[in-house]
């Protein structure tokens, strides 16, 4: 796909983002792979008045292309695109049920069998970092590789998949998962989870269900 294209792709997912309530103004952010690097948007734009020529290319050693300012969190996009070459969108956001759950400290554990869209049995929150920093990337990296969606600490979530459509719905996906942990969390502390026998079976049922990523 043409550059131009998919720099679309990128504004489109993120008003479509905010349109569904997942993120809120220019907070979160989203890029895609492109050549050796990646388009990213850009830092403090709102993304109603994004034009194609406003989304940044970001080579894979960071170097941003010339009069134009990638979002903060360009860090840890390129981070994730290094750790899962398999996969090609990322999607950060501070959708409010997530970042609630990441205030706790808390991952989402297999209280239903959904969880599984996240390749593993739980929906991991990787420890604190400053925004913007090579700490955090390095911390989202290492979760990454485990889990394509997690928690970040007092921040939000992250979710990766093949394309900016699926990574857009797996976003949506935890989400509404975070809401249910924090609903049922409130009834009864120790939430009831599935077993991970039953989790696996889910995780191997899902490679061939329609969001697969092939």
């Amino acid at each position: 796909m043409n550059r131009e294209l998919l720099a679309q792709q990128v504004i489109d997912t993120c008003l479509e983002m905010n349109a569904l309530g997942l993120n809120q103004g220019t907070s979160g952010n989203v890029s895609v792979r492109y050549q050796d690097g990646m388009l990213i948007t850009p830092s403090g734009i709102p993304y109603h008045k994004l034009t194609p020529d406003m989304i940044v290319y970001v080579d894979d050693q960071g170097h941003a292309e010339a009069g134009k300012v990638p979002s903060s969190e360009w860090h840890f996009h390129l981070a994730c695109l290094a750790a899962r070459p398999e996969l090609n969108a990322v999607i950060h956001t501070h959708a409010v049920h997530c970042t609630a759950v990441s205030i706790l400290n808390r991952h989402i554990p297999a209280m239903h069998y959904m969880v599984a869209v996240t390749g593993i049995d739980h929906v991991p929150c990787v420890p604190y970092a400053t925004f913007g920093s090579q700490a955090l990337a390095d911390g989202v990296s290492s979760g990454i590789r485990e889990s394509k969606a997690l928690l970040m600490q007092h921040h939000g979530m992250i979710a990766m998949e093949v394309n900016l459509e699926k990574a857009l719905w797996l976003a949506n996906e935890v989400e509404v998962l975070a809401n249910l942990y924090l609903k049922v969390s409130a009834v009864q502390q120790e939430v009831p989870t599935l077993s991970a026998q039953e989790m696996q079976t889910v995780i191997g049922k899902f490679k061939t269900y329609g969001f697969k990523s092939d």
